[in-house]
């Protein structure tokens, strides 16, 4: 299996200083900075918004997985990752994850949807590197 690569870099001191994070695969190359982190309304990015893309990618590769091999094909997933960064003491942290997902399947029921996605939060790879984040599903079949 291969090994992902991304990178950062920063120039200048926390508060007024920017920096750019990019990814192996040349995919993804965009600046971030203190307030694009810590307030609303920045056009850059942030370390926990790239976490939730991660995840929301990682589940719901995982519950079409797990939907493949039940053989159902969906014609539609969509997941919205919601990180909360808070600070805890005297550090920041990310303390919860909020997954949202709303899919159009065909040939399934509510409960037989329920356990396949709740079982891709629990084992899609990102879920697991997260561990000790709370991580909390609303699932919705459409």
């Amino acid at each position: 299996m291969p090994t992902r690569n991304a990178e950062a870099e920063w120039k200048g001191n926390l508060a007024e200083g920017s920096g750019r994070l990019k990814v192996g695969s040349r995919a993804f190359d965009a600046p971030y900075s203190f307030k694009s982190r810590f307030e609303e309304g920045q056009s850059a990015t942030n370390p926990e918004e790239l976490i939730g893309a991660a995840h929301a990618g990682c589940f719901t590769m995982a519950l079409t997985a797990q939907l493949s091999r039940a053989r159902l094909t969906p014609t539609r997933i969509h997941t919205v990752a919601k990180v909360k960064l808070e600070k805890v003491g005297e550090a920041f942290s990310i303390t919860e994850i909020e997954l949202e997902t709303e899919a159009e399947i065909p040939g399934i029921d509510d409960a037989t949807f329920q356990k396949y996605a709740l079982d891709a939060k629990q084992n899609c790879p990102v879920s697991k590197a997260l561990a000790g984040t709370e991580i909390h599903l609303s699932a919705k079949l459409l």
